[in-house]
This record gives C-alpha cells, structure tokens and sequence, in this order.
C-alpha cells in the first residue's frame, strides 16, 4: 500500500521524485523503488524523514513500536503524520512519537489502480493546510472521505478496508457455479468480472438505491426471482452482516 501512495503521489505531481525520500528494511526493495521511480531512498527512517513536510507511515503493525522508537525526538512540530497503518491508533501514534500533528487513514487495496476508497480524520493540531495535503494524497489514490470522529475508522475498515475481499469471494463463487452450470472458466470469469463492474457503475449513476433497482431487475417468477429466493433461503443479508461486525470487532481488538 506504501508504494500505491507513492505512485500515486507522482503520478499527480503532488510531489518530485527528488523531494521524495523512501525507507525500507529491505535493500532489494530499496534498489527497485529508486530504479522505478526515480526518489531518495534508505534503510534508515530517520534520514527518510530529515526535512520533510509529510511523513507517510505504512508500515506492517508489528513493525510500528520499532519505527516510533527511532523516530521519537526527530521529528519537528511542523511535520505531519500520515498513518496507513491497520489498527493503530492516533494515540498509540501520537505517544509514540512524541507528536501531535497525526492524520489516521484507511485506504483499501483498489487504491493500486487508482480507484480506492480511503476513509480519514486528523488530530486538532493538523493545520488545515495540512488537511488538504493528506485530502490531496488520498484522493490520488480514488476516493477520500473525511471523518470527524476516530470511531468511524474501525467501522470503514470493516466495510471499505475489508471490503475487497468479500467481493473477490462474491466473484470467486459466481465464477465457479458458472463453471459448474457448462461455461468456460475464461469466459466465465469475463461475464462475472463485467457484470459486477457495469453493475457498480449502474448504481453510482443511476442515483436509486440498490433496492430499488434489484426490484426493478426481478420480474415475479423469473430467473432472478429463483436465484434470488435461495439467497433469502440461506440467509445471505444476515451472512454479510455478521461478517461485517466479525471484522469490526476485529479492528477495535487490534487498536486495543
């Protein structure tokens, strides 16, 4: 997710290659981000974040106490925090660092083709120029959506930052009973894959609830109506929801 903000960032000319410096435990992964996009690289994070305006912070969590612990005293009050980090905290963040200026953000991993969804809220220190910056770099990556409240984070990670996946699974099992009903698994997967897209574009233009066009597609004793009544029979809208508040809960344990 680190590198889809950083191509991002360039690819919007919100920053030069040359203003832009990266750090990596790994030297491989170093040498290949420098070859790839032209910016300052090192292994170590203090020198990443020497006179720098915004720190980006996307790392794996395990990895974050070690991070604050070298940064902690280096870091000036004018520089922000931007974390990506799943399941830390502005607390956690701003304690271990000895920093105030912090923004939270939850992106999802459509931010890698430019058609993520990030989900953020900042500290009252962050100035509100600061704010924009953190709008703008999000919004590089797709859509942003500002937060008053931390609280929202854990329940856009549920839904928006886990949602990825639910919707690989949904294609996985629509691709595989297509197969099993005679289709070719190329074009199988090809009908799913322009199905759900057309669908989701469907909805954003059409300005209607997802109800009400599901109605409207479902004529009464049709073929939508049969597949339909074995989604009821298996109780999928109650499926979904308990695997929205398993992976809510989930979010609120890992902050803890």
């Amino acid at each position: 997710m680190g590198e889809a903000v950083l191509a991002a960032v360039l690819a919007e000319a919100l920053a030069k290659p040359e203003a832009v410096s990266v750090s990596d435990v790994s030297q491989p992964r170093l040498e290949q981000i420098k070859k790839q996009y032209a910016v300052t690289v090192t292994p170590r994070n203090h020198e990443a974040v020497s006179g720098k305006d915004i720190i980006i912070l996307a790392v794996k969590p395990q990895n974050l106490p070690e991070v604050m612990k070298e940064l902690k005293g280096k870091l000036k009050s004018s520089q922000l925090i931007l974390s990506i980090i799943a399941g830390a905290k502005i607390k956690t963040i701003s304690q271990g660092l000895g920093h105030s200026a912090v923004v939270r953000a939850m992106p999802n991993t459509p931010a890698q083709v430019g058609e993520g969804m990030s989900v953020w809220t900042a500290t009252s220190d962050v100035t509100e120029a600061q704010k924009q910056s953190a709008k703008a770099i999000l919004g590089a990556m797709g859509r942003e959506l500002y937060v008053d409240d931390e609280k929202y984070i854990d329940m856009a990670t549920a839904v928006s930052g886990s949602g990825p996946a639910y919707f690989f699974l949904m294609v996985e099992a629509l691709v595989e009973a297509a197969i099993e009903i005679g289709l070719p698994s190329d074009r199988a997967q090809e009908l799913v894959l322009q199905t759900m897209l057309g669908s989701a574009k469907f909805i954003q233009s059409s300005g209607e609830a997802p109800s009400a066009l599901r109605q409207k597609v479902t004529s009464p004793g049709g073929t939508t109506a049969a597949a339909l009544a074995q989604f009821e029979k298996g109780a999928f809208n109650e499926l979904v929801r308990r695997a929205v508040r398993a992976a809510y809960e989930r979010a609120k344990e890992l902050g803890k």
